[in-house]
Formats: structure tokens, sequence, C-alpha cells
């Protein structure tokens, strides 16, 4: 299902939920009953959360100008070997 968009010219904006690839360039008012043109518009960027905008407008910055490390985090440091598994030390020894 997709949302697709008309205007009537007596009561303004609606929208309408369809199968995709069915939306027909005029649609029915269900306010007034009058023939809706369909209008085009960018999809679902207007109710984009805060947190999601700014995460776009965060990767658009790293895109352009990642940020370059030039040496192993300090926390990273201390393990550079990883421990092994629990379970390694319970198997038998040749």
């Amino acid at each position: 299902m997709a949302t697709y968009e008309y205007l009537c010219s007596h009561c303004g904006p609606f929208d309408v939920r369809l199968a995709v690839g069915t939306a027909p360039r005029i649609h029915e008012c269900p306010v007034c009953a009058d023939g809706a043109k369909r209008v085009y518009s960018a999809p679902g960027l207007t109710h984009t959360s805060k947190e999601a905008a700014a995460l776009h407008v965060r990767e658009e910055q790293s895109r352009e100008a990642p940020a370059v490390v030039s040496e192993v985090p300090p926390r990273m440091k201390a393990r550079q070997r990883p421990r092994p598994h629990p379970a390694l030390s319970r198997l038998p020894r040749p």
C-alpha cells in the first residue's frame, strides 16, 4: 500500500492509501465528491523525526569529510589480544 496525495480545488489536499501503481490521475474528493488531481510530492521527507533528520545530516557530512583515525583509541590499546572463550579452557589438552 502507498499513500497518494490529491488536491481538491474546493476542499484542499487529502491523502488516499491505494495499492502501488493503481492511483488514478483524478480521484473523488471524500468531502465534496468533486474530482481532485493527483499531486506529486517528496516521499516521506516532511514526516521525518528530529533524530532521523540529525542522523541523515551526520551521514551526509561524513560522506564529504570523513573523520580520520590516526591511532587506536586508548581503551582498545589495553585489550590488544582478545581473551579466549571460557569454554575452551575445559577442553582436553594433548
